[in-house]
């Protein structure tokens, strides 16, 4: 019965799965297991439907590819984390919630009566939510799901084909399982020194190192040049312009006369939007008339192709955002300076410390927060936010070197036509971020300090 019928498959293993998680998390908080079972089972349940109902279980069906039917398993992994987390967080919030402690002199405790003016209060927010993300969001996965050209208004059902068209089909090998374990054999030896920048820098290249292996064994080889080209020009951004911004901030931190003007014209740059800043670095690097040729012919040396050169562009494209985004940097800099208190650093002092290890052992920790949030906006600029300056400059080239997953998806969307594809590409780069920016938050989020 069940092989003739795979949709009640892959329904019923989530929502067994879902029943003995959440009922496991009712036994360790005293509570009736069998509420837990009843609750967990509905949440796997309604994970597994997710995405399938609206998609009509069609990656399961028989005429399918195997990668269609693996990426759909995906989809009930992904939907069915989702609403069995929702579900653990409403068991430990009704059933291991401790009653609120009062403030002196308080006889009730803070909350609303009755959800009325809740509600009102955050109807605001939630009606621009609902219309500026969720109804898009729900839209483009619509979207993804179908062959959709620009300019016409038919649209054929097409299931998951414009996902798996990014994937290759003999992806999944024993290559890549043997990298997996080798990798976290190594890690496993690591764990065992006692040298922590060795443990933790080991542990980011293993992971990044798995990461990559798996999405060039996955990816189509033109996307996965894409998706490569993302992460290097985003990871360069993100670096080197905190490091300039705290450097540059610092220095105009120090006591100096005409110190607020300079503080001033440093922040000028995050004022210029991406496509200004593009067309300003395109006149400046144009290899028949740019400033930066001119000088070079200047002092005697031949002019660089610096838009379409394959070593040089992609540098180009981070110079241009890197000094578009260092504005934002050191402004945040400026004010976490601020907050830095001169007792440690006179302490340090007095107790022999010199000007760089005050600075980094006292100012730089006490400066995570700002890097932390700094992280996080940085790297969605770097992923969202080089349309306009890529379009303006390289645009996309040479050899789709420049061309990051955003201006990949203007590409296939409004020049290519394909409406599609674009949708599925934009919810995979959606996704990614969301991945990341969840990374952060669980990992160097744990250890920002947030006091003195």
């Amino acid at each position: 019965m069940f092989t003739d019928n795979p949709n009640l498959v892959v329904t019923l293993i989530p929502t067994i799965i879902g029943a003995i998680f959440i009922g496991f998390i009712c036994m360790r908080l005293n509570r009736q297991p069998l509420i837990g079972v009843g609750i967990g089972a509905i949440a796997g349940a309604l994970g597994a439907m997710l995405f399938m109902v609206p998609l009509s279980y069609c990656p399961f069906e028989p005429e399918r590819k195997p990668i269609d039917a693996y990426f759909g398993i995906f989809l009930i992994v992904i939907g069915t984390s989702l609403t069995l987390s929702i579900a653990n967080y409403l068991v430990h919030f009704f059933f291991s919630r401790q009653p609120r402690s009062l403030i002196a002199g308080q006889t009730s405790s803070g909350t609303f009566r009755g959800w009325i003016t809740p509600l009102l209060l955050l109807a605001p927010t939630l009606i621009i939510l609902a219309v500026f993300l969720y109804y898009p969001s729900i839209e483009t996965f619509r979207l993804s799901t179908l062959l959709a050209r620009l300019g016409t208004s038919r649209t054929v059902f097409v299931c998951v084909d414009n996902f798996t068209r990014l994937l290759r089909p003999d992806g999944i090998s024993l290559e890549m399982a043997m990298w997996v374990i080798i990798t976290i054999q190594l890690f496993v030896a690591v764990r065992s020194q006692t040298n922590l920048f060795l443990r933790y820098s080991f542990t980011a290249s293993a992971l990044f190192l798995i990461f990559f292996v798996i999405l060039a064994r996955l990816l189509e080889g033109t996307y996965y040049r894409v998706v490569l080209s993302t992460f290097g020009i985003s990871l360069a951004i993100v670096v080197i312009s905190l490091v300039i911004s705290l450097g540059i901030a610092y220095m105009a931190y120090q006591p100096i006369r005409g110190g607020n003007i300079y503080r001033t014209l440093l922040i000028w740059p995050y004022a210029i939007s991406p496509p200004v800043a593009g067309i300003i670095f395109s006149i400046i690097f144009n290899q028949t008339s740019g400033i930066a040729n001119q000088v070079i012919r200047f002092f005697g040396g031949e002019g660089l192709n610096w838009l379409q050169d394959p070593v040089i562009a992609p540098w180009t494209v981070i110079l241009a955002s890197v000094w578009k985004a260092i504005g934002f940097g050191i402004l945040f800099y400026i004010a976490g300076l601020q907050n830095v208190p001169n007792d440690l650093l006179e302490a340090a002092a007095i107790d022999g410390a010199n000007a760089w290890q005050r600075f980094t052992r006292i100012t730089i920790p006490m400066l995570s927060p700002i890097t932390f949030f700094l992280i996080i906006t940085n790297i969605s600029y770097a992923f969202f936010d080089l349309f306009g300056t890529i379009d303006f400059s390289t645009r996309g080239g040479p050899d789709r070197l420049t061309s990051v997953m955003i201006y990949e998806i203007y590409q296939i969307g409004y020049i290519n036509n394909d409406l599609g594809k674009s949708a599925a590409q934009s919810l995979v780069l959606f996704a990614l971020v969301i991945g990341i920016t969840y990374f952060q938050f669980r990992t160097t989020g744990r250890r920002v300090s947030y006091g003195a």
